[in-house]
């Protein structure tokens, strides 16, 4: 579940609500062994796939567009992935790419590139330690025309599988290139060719009061669902799962299995990806996207390495002991945030922490809960070097840790067979 969030109405006023998830699960067993009904027949790929930044060239009048775009090119083997950008004017609130269309003109142009996607999650439990799979469902956004779909995170986390079905019902096996948690973004690569790519747009030209168009597919089985509003607010601070992000707010109506869809403007190109609304009786109208301009840096890097890169880790996991019943489940004396362990190799390990230390202050913050540590790391570069004081025994000890660059493993994803 997502946390509270909260923003500023005025000075002294402030508002929280509670954010879901808007992927769509529907849990299901499958004892192991047993036999599941046929699927349909699918395209699917190799697993290997290498694609690295080249540059970006500028595109004039691109065929089938008919106005101006950039065309970011990201290079792998002898093809690439190309996504059109549209080209802002200076002085404009939105791009050069010729006057606005009605919102069916705008849903014919932008359905073909939103996906629907279904991500299956194998898990142990049951008779007989059988295997579970449970699913979920979500939308994407086709941002190239070699099959490199845009979604939420949190759409396929920990997924052992990912299918996605496009415009036509077609279905292909996908392979996860990168995924962000912080940012709630993740590119999937289907095999597939010649498919329509969402123009690009700019989030930052928008205004509040422009049209907002939301295409997905809500409740996991509505498909090409489009909603329409105008843009609520700009830069709303809304915390989710731990993660404070600056949003777009709109009033179009999102549903769970809107996560990962487009938001669009009157022009249809792609301003923000869906992937937070509010909950709670006779709270209505109030979803959440994230800014387009936001997103494609991160797209960029998951595309040409995987993960996002520059970010700092410290290489140990951290428990929060808030209370006195929880300190005698751990065995500890006082309250405060715990090594629990470190990781072998990283720069805690050489730093010299262990298990039990209380970490007291770091970099010359105090420390009190685990979001503090947090925001001292995220706030240094790779090979920076902080001081941390922790409790040990009884005393307090100083010890200086160089931080890692932080390389998250990438899933597991089963491309062929049934689960």
């Amino acid at each position: 579940m997502f946390e509270n969030n909260g923003y500023n109405h005025n000075e002294n006023e402030r508002q929280n609500f509670d954010l879901n998830r808007m992927n769509y699960y529907q849990p299901y067993s499958t004892p192991s062994g047993e036999q599941r009904p046929p699927e349909r027949k699918k395209h699917r790929k190799g697993r290997n796939m290498a694609l690295v930044l080249a540059g970006c060239m500028v595109v004039s009048g691109a065929a089938g567009f008919g106005g101006g775009y950039a065309a970011l090119k990201l290079m792998g083997g002898d093809s690439g992935t190309v996504i059109y950008r549209s080209v802002v004017t200076e002085g404009t609130s939105s791009s050069s790419s010729g006057e606005e269309l009605s919102v069916s003109q705008v849903v014919e142009k932008v359905s073909p590139s939103v996906v629907e996607i279904t991500a299956e999650v194998v898990g142990s439990g049951g008779f007989f330690s059988s295997q579970t799979v449970s699913t979920s469902a979500g939308s994407g956004v086709i941002i190239s025309e070699d099959g490199t779909i845009v979604t939420n995170n949190h759409v396929i986390e920990g997924a052992n599988k990912v299918t996605v079905r496009l415009y036509d019902g077609t279905e292909y096996d996908a392979e996860i290139v990168g995924a962000d948690s912080k940012t709630d973004l993740a590119v999937l690569k289907i095999d597939a060719e010649g498919l329509t790519a969402a123009v690009i747009g700019s989030s930052d030209s928008l205004q509040v009061g422009d049209t907002a168009i939301a295409v997905g597919n809500p409740l996991g089985e509505l498909g090409g669902t489009v909603t329409n509003g105008i843009i609520s607010a700009l830069n709303r601070e809304v915390t989710v799962e731990g993660e404070n992000m600056s949003l777009l707010q709109t009033n179009a109506a999102i549903n769970p299995g809107n996560s990962g869809g487009g938001l669009f403007n009157s022009k249809g190109e792609l301003i923000g990806i869906v992937n937070a609304k509010t909950s709670g009786n006779g709270v209505e109208g109030l979803g959440f996207a994230i800014p387009i301009d936001t997103a494609m840096p991160v797209i960029e890097q998951l595309i040409s390495q995987g993960y996002v890169g520059g970010r700092s880790k410290a290489g140990v996991t951290l428990v929060d002991i808030q209370d006195f019943s929880t300190a005698m489940r751990y065995g500890v004396q006082y309250l405060g945030v715990y090594v629990y362990s470190v990781e072998e190799g990283s720069g805690a390990e050489k730093a010299g922490l262990q298990q039990g230390d209380c970490i007291l202050e770091a970099d010359g913050e105090q420390i009190s809960q685990v979001s503090d540590f947090k925001s001292v790391i995220e706030n240094h570069n790779p090979g920076d070097t902080i001081s941390l004081t922790v409790l040990r025994d009884g005393r307090a000890k100083t010890l200086d840790l160089t931080l890692d660059e932080s390389v998250p493993e990438q899933p597991e994803v089963q491309t062929t067979g049934v689960l």
